[in-house]
């Protein structure tokens, strides 16, 4: 083999040696206090998330922009490592904070960065992951930080419904920083590491008074249980990549493309039993809406998407004979799955994240209406209900509706019945469809017959005997073809898997519009 030259073997020397200070990152002695904080450093969680050797690193030895307040500053690879990689064989762009160089602190190169993979993310068809650590905007380049900012914002937004992009928060994410994160799809947290806020526990107390911990004002809990900001959360750094990995496996790599099918030893015939112990017909009963979720998917497994968050509605992601659908049901284990301005606004949100990745969606129902209230009206309950009836309507992929126990007044519509444009409508023997309960129809439609009665709770008994046999029924709406098919219990998964695949090739074709305009 040749040997280079003197002067080649210098040249190669000097680029290693360059090399080696950018994977250094800011030195050893940050690099350990990363660590001793329990979280990687932003190399180490490349190496996480991708597929062993898989990395290719990109804008290597791109340096800050000159000015007076950031002359003879050392930045080595300008405070993120930007390239591509797999996950399971296919290909990604990420990028990965690196808060021992000034903090992970964003500037006009470091933006410059992120912007280019991005860029290369949409032109050739592949999810973007954000490693987030930064202590935000470089105060140093003042304006020119901001305007990196704006450059990543406005990529999250047009790319947003084109490829998927995630963000995992690992440490710090604060001010104009959030709003990036914000406009992905998804939002991972690492507890007791990583924050989110506008404001900080500073400036809070000085203006406020109020006094706040970073944990407690923007923690990973705050933002999965109170605010719905994020939607997972995880223990450590490494749980959280690999949460990212699942998350992706049942995701397409663009909008153009299908989810990946996932074969199953699961039998697609599979009787489904149990159900007739876990559902009762007693509305007064609530049953546990998982349990029935994981006896119905492929190997029980369900991975849950903002699950402390509006805990009345579930939603998140599941697969059916080896294909990924997406899933959106009511929980009558809490506030007896009433829908109210969280669940709306968490149900629509989701939808509208399906349709834009052909994402089929199974949706189940067990509701008795919007949640009533002065509380709810002032708050705009009607503004929010609209964003489900619009993310339903709007949605263009299959779309299965199973009632598994009661759907009444409005609600029956906000959780896609035939109306709504679902493509398949069933329901199950002690399914109810009305206007309202039994209990509380009676009382209104018999209203003169009770009061006039001799024995008043005698006649409102069977008055509602009579209203349920004659309308508190799936078969009433199943005559007018509202309900395609009423269905045995133990069948279900089987007839689920039927009727997507009867819809895979699917489509719809829709007025052309620039955009709808959302309630939002």
């Amino acid at each position: 083999m040749t040997q280079p030259g003197v002067e080649l073997q210098e040249l190669i020397a000097a680029m290693e040696q360059r090399r080696h200070k950018v994977e250094q990152g800011g030195g050893p002695e940050r690099q350990k206090k990363q660590k001793e904080g329990g979280k990687l450093t932003a190399r180490e969680r490349i190496e996480h998330l991708l597929d062993p050797g898989s990395f290719l690193e990109m804008s290597t030895f791109v340096e800050h922009g000159r000015n007076r307040l950031m002359e003879g500053v050392d930045a080595p690879g300008e405070g993120v490592v930007t390239g591509r990689g797999t996950i399971d064989g296919r290909q990604v762009f990420v990028f990965s904070q690196d808060f021992t160089v000034l903090g992970g602190s964003l500037g006009k190169m470091n933006a410059s960065k992120v912007t280019k993979i991005m860029d290369l993310a949409a032109k050739t068809g592949c999810p973007v992951i954000g490693l987030n650590d930064s202590a935000g905007a470089r105060i140093q380049e003042g304006v020119d930080s901001l305007s990196g900012y704006g450059e990543i914002f406005y990529r999250n937004a047009i790319y947003s419904g084109s490829v998927p992009q995630i963000s995992a928060i690992l440490g710090p994410c604060a001010g104009g920083a959030v709003y990036s994160p914000a406009l992905t799809d998804f939002i991972l947290m690492s507890r007791g590491t990583s924050y989110m806020f506008i404001t900080g526990p500073e400036v809070i107390k000085s203006v406020t008074r109020e006094e706040v911990t970073f944990d407690t004002l923007g923690g990973a809990d705050v933002h999965t249980r109170k605010s719905g900001v994020a939607h997972l959360a995880y223990d450590g750094d490494e749980a959280v990549l690999d949460g990212v990995r699942d998350l992706l496996g049942y995701l397409p790599q663009n909008a153009r493309e299908h989810p990946p099918v996932k074969p199953t030893q699961d039998p697609p015939n599979r009787s489904n039993e149990r159900l007739l112990e876990l559902v009762t017909p007693d509305q007064r009963k609530p049953y546990a809406m998982h349990d029935v979720i994981r006896e119905l998917v492929d190997e029980g497994t369900f991975l849950e998407i903002q699950p402390d968050w509006a805990k009345n509605m579930l939603v998140g992601f599941a697969r059916l004979g080896g294909q990924s659908v997406g899933i959106v049901a009511n929980n009558p284990k809490s506030m007896a799955g009433t829908l109210n301005i969280d669940a709306s606004d968490k149900a629509a949100r989701f939808i509208r994240t399906c349709d834009c990745y052909n994402i089929p969606i199974l949706t189940l129902v067990d509701v008795t209406g919007f949640l009533p209230g002065t509380q709810q009206e002032y708050g705009g309950i009607i503004r929010h209900g609209a964003k489900m009836l619009y993310a339903y309507a709007e949605a263009s992929v299959p779309k299965v509706t199973l009632i598994t126990r009661k759907s009444y007044g409005g609600a029956y519509l906000a959780m896609n019945s035939r109306d709504m444009g679902a493509d398949v409508v069933y329901a199950w023997p002690i399914a109810a469809v009305a206007v309202m309960g039994a209990e509380g129809a009676a009382n209104i439609v018999y209203r003169r017959d009770i009061n006039s009665s001799d024995n008043p709770e005698a006649t409102r008994a069977q008055k509602i005997a009579e209203y349920k046999e004659a309308f508190d029924n799936p078969y009433v709406a199943a005559a007018k073809g509202y309900i395609d098919d009423v269905i045995p219990m133990e069948e279900t998964r089987a007839r689920l898997i039927q009727t997507f695949e009867m819809l895979r090739n699917k489509e719809e074709t829709r007025p052309y519009k620039k955009h709808g305009n959302m309630p939002l």
